[in-house]
């Protein structure tokens, strides 16, 4: 929401019509098989699309090739002018020392990815390891302590299900 209401000020300041927003909620960057980014690619591919702007690079994308095939072959390719606002990133106003800075900021964005997935896996083994639970979900037969959340309660009424499958399995 606040990355739209930036991106709406950057069109209308900068007199960008007929703006269009794809959002890939819950889709890493990382990964450019997102529904979203495929529907803008498809316009692109199609020459509907002139004007491609993100908020910054890191929303464009995490992998440094992925990002550079996109930026630096198809985009001009196709004559899509590329703007990442935060970045400073416009391929149509850029000198060369602007532009070689870019897939620097690519390397880091995919790296930062990287390592942020490195840490989580660490801390999802270390909880495993001392016992905690790492489901978001309780398993069925099982609420959330509001109290503590890593304590699960037994809910009563799931209860009397899972005693009726055991049942049946004895």
């Amino acid at each position: 929401t606040n990355q739209k209401a930036m991106l709406e000020k950057f069109a209308r300041d900068n007199n960008l019509y007929n703006t269009k927003f794809f959002v890939d909620d819950g889709y890493s960057g990382t990964n450019f098989n997102r529904p979203g980014f495929q529907e803008a690619l498809d316009l692109v591919n199609n020459g509907v699309v002139k004007n491609f702007v993100v908020k910054d690079l890191s929303r464009f994308g995490r992998s440094y090739a992925e990002v550079a095939l996109y930026t630096e072959i198809l985009f001009p390719k196709l004559d899509v002018r590329f703007i990442a606002v935060n970045d400073g990133v416009d391929s149509e106003t850029q000198d060369a020392n602007e532009i070689d800075f870019a897939p620097f900021r690519n390397v880091f964005n995919e790296f930062y990815a990287k390592d942020t997935s490195k840490k989580i896996r660490a801390v999802q083994r270390t909880k495993g390891l001392a016992g905690e639970r790492l489901a978001v979900i309780p398993p069925f037969g099982y609420t959330k302590d509001p109290n503590d959340r890593n304590h699960l309660l037994v809910d009563e009424e799931a209860s009397k299900v899972v005693q009726k499958i055991f049942d049946y399995c004895i």
